[in-house]
């Protein structure tokens, strides 16, 4: 992971984020306020889940089709199962 401090930078970012919802939902505040942050912090994960991935298939993926064989297969699936998973989000 070649940005890690950077993701746990967001990742900290959207815990805070996930506080402030709890304390909106907690203060009875405007439906549609709370669902903006909702709005707002989905998109933020998306883009570290993104972000990752990108990393992921720079690295991992990309040094294991170099070398070829059964391991650059299993990577390959790997990735494309996650794609999936982020697809269907």
């Amino acid at each position: 992971m070649s940005n890690k401090g950077d993701y746990l930078k967001r990742l900290r970012r959207l815990e805070g984020q996930a506080r402030g919802i709890q304390g909106m939902v907690t203060e009875d505040k405007y439906c549609i306020d709370i669902l903006t942050q909702i709005s707002a912090m989905t998109s933020a994960l998306q883009s570290v889940a993104l972000g990752l991935l990108d990393d992921h298939l720079n690295h991992c993926v990309l040094e294991a089709a170099s070398a070829g064989g059964p391991e650059a297969d299993r990577k390959i699936q790997e990735a494309s199962q996650a794609i999936a998973r982020l697809v269907r989000s």
